[in-house]
């Protein structure tokens, strides 16, 4: 068994930060993993930063210290690598703990499943896989704001860095003896992206399930009531539904009331009307008279659609086991109801890169023989 020193070392002052971080950035890579709360709260309140350097677990009270300016350097730093596990909302969290996104990464849960490992296993069942470590879960649901935090929150946040380094050795290895080292620093690059560039206000009305069948000024209400609700629930810094629901900006895009008695159902009702009920009114009237309605959103498969969406989803599969990968690491639902939907389909987004060769291509000549076009 490795020997890895799991014990949490306290870090709340900000000279002994500042050392530390001259230290890690002599390092090739470190452990990185942040601890939040966002139940209430649009933005995620962070509450603890974890370091692993190889030797030591380092907690970092955030809330205690008052220069963290060396731990955005360190976290900018491009010469070394930060090791992270499925690391979407701790990116969404350093940045705002720091305005500042780490890179280059290296998510091991991107990477165990480049290996063959399944997709989307937690950081314990990777742990547990690779190591044969069992790690505790006890303090998943903890109240990380408090302080002083408990002894079994310290070991449990220690834990979560202590064991990335083995980890990611093992899977730097594994992936760079596979041909796959550069798939997965592109997959990772693709996530500092997105972390970067976050989806604008004015696109949330895709997401809204049965949004497909609103047009003109009824889909133009929808667009402007979830951008509304965006900014509006950013501004607040709460929780979108709580705000406003989904499903009451889709009911006023299909109903486009014209006076407020007739905008009110579950959840809008009451203080609530009150409070919003003349703005969304506004927003409404507004769409109305948009003359850049937004194109009707992609429409559920028919029946033929359906047909060619299973087959590529069995070529999938087919790519998957030559490679020795889950099928999912390889292309999303998505991505494939919108190659059999589009007149002239194409390699986009993630199909464009290390994908493109290895499922793209053989996705378009798929769809191309089942359309009975010439391949070729």
């Amino acid at each position: 068994m490795l020997n890895v020193d799991t014990t949490p070392v306290w870090v709340d002052d900000s000279a002994q930060l500042a050392q530390l971080c001259e230290k890690w950035r002599g390092q090739k890579a470190l452990a990185l993993d942040t601890e939040f709360m966002r139940s209430r709260t649009f933005y995620p309140q962070p509450a603890l930063v974890q370091v692993g350097d190889g030797e030591h677990a380092y907690l970092i009270d955030n809330l205690a210290i008052d220069d963290l300016e060396p731990l955005r350097e360190l976290v900018l730093d491009s010469r070394v690598t930060k090791i992270m596990h499925s690391c979407s909302e701790d990116l969404e969290t350093l940045e705002r703990l720091l305005g500042a996104i780490p890179e280059p990464i290296f998510d091991t849960q991107v990477a165990a499943a480049m290996t063959g490992m399944a997709a989307g296993l937690g950081y314990a069942a990777t742990v547990n896989e690779l190591l044969n470590v069992e790690l505790p879960k006890s303090e998943t649901r903890s109240d990380w704001l408090q302080r002083p935090l408990s002894e079994a929150q310290k070991n449990y946040a220690a834990l979560d860095v202590a064991w990335l380094p083995p980890v990611y050795a093992l899977l730097r290895k594994r992936l760079q003896e596979q041909g796959r080292l550069e798939w997965l620093q592109e997959d990772c690059a693709a996530l500092v992206r997105a972390a970067r560039n976050p989806q604008p206000p004015e696109l949330y009305y895709q997401r809204v399930k049965g949004a497909w069948r609103l047009r003109g000024s009824q889909l133009a209400a929808l667009q402007d009531l979830c951008a509304w609700r965006e900014r509006e629930a950013r501004l607040r810094d709460m929780p979108r539904n709580h705000l406003l629901k989904e499903s009451i900006c889709m009911n006023l895009a299909e109903q486009l009331p014209a006076h407020a008695a007739a905008m009110a159902q579950p959840g809008l009702e009451g203080k609530t009307l009150r409070e919003y009920g003349d703005i969304l009114l506004q927003v409404i009237e507004r769409a109305a008279g948009r003359d850049d309605v937004p194109p009707a959103l992609p429409r559920p498969l028919d029946r033929r659609e359906g047909e060619c969406l299973k087959q590529l989803r069995r070529r999938v599969r087919e790519v998957a086991e030559e490679y020795h990968l889950p099928a999912e690491i390889l292309v999303r639902k998505k991505e494939l109801e919108t190659l059999v939907q589009a007149d002239r389909p194409s390699l986009e987004g993630r199909l464009e890169g290390w994908r493109s060769d290895v499922i793209g291509q053989p996705l378009l000549q798929e769809l191309r023989a089942l359309r009975g076009e010439k391949v070729g």
